[in-house]
């Protein structure tokens, strides 16, 4: 059998001073996840038995703190929360 190798779905979105990450990894046991981020990004290989492999590294488009990342996963969704390593603070952008 062919093992098939895909890109997850993520979904990111900035909640104030934190960045907040799910991740769809339908199928897959927890003890089956690799992750790791760094400041600017993060990694994930994930196993679904034989058949399937999710995997994919990803960009931040501000550096986080991944030392206080906090991480959970339930019903097949990685969900990952960790603050910006600076306070964003967004400017109002005039449409003509």
């Amino acid at each position: 059998m062919v093992m098939v190798k895909v890109s997850p779905d993520v979904f990111s979105c900035s909640s104030g001073d934190k960045l907040e990450l799910e991740v769809d990894l339908p199928g897959v046991k927890k003890e089956d996840i690799e992750f790791k981020m760094l400041e600017d990004g993060f990694f994930i290989n994930a196993k679904k038995g034989d058949e399937l492999e999710y995997g994919g590294t990803y960009a931040f488009c501000c550096p986080v703190i991944p030392e206080k990342a906090l991480a959970k996963y339930f019903n097949g969704k990685l969900v990952v929360t960790v603050p910006y390593k600076e306070a964003l603070k967004a400017v109002d952008i005039k449409i003509d």
